[in-house]
């Protein structure tokens, strides 16, 4: 059983103890992407003035949209990589058909 990793981390200028199975190296990077993410709000005037609690919900359909749209991307690559091996395999297909065919006229 993996060890319960817990690291301190700062996330709106506030500390928090994070914990999980992941490496702490992993820990610290997603509160420093949610700090990031929080920060590039902050520069917004709009969101600088709502309260906290708002910014929070904002914060979190932020984050909820970057999900969707990686998911989204993600999708896309799979269906383009799908696509790409039907292909790889038409074509292997055409070459062993015409390496026949060759075979057949040289004969």
């Amino acid at each position: 059983m993996q060890d319960n990793n817990t690291v301190e981390v700062m996330i709106g200028g506030r500390v928090y103890n994070l914990s999980g199975y992941e490496d702490v190296s992993y820990l610290q990077k997603v509160a420093a992407y949610i700090n990031g993410r929080d920060q590039e709000l902050m520069k917004q005037t709009g969101y600088a003035k709502q309260k906290p609690d708002m910014q929070n919900v904002l914060l979190q359909l932020t984050l909820a949209d970057d999900y969707f749209k990686c998911n989204r991307e993600l999708e896309n690559i799979k269906r383009k990589y799908h696509d790409q091996e039907k292909e790889m395999y038409r074509l292997k297909h055409e070459l062993v058909s015409m390496k026949m065919k060759y075979q057949t006229d040289n004969k």
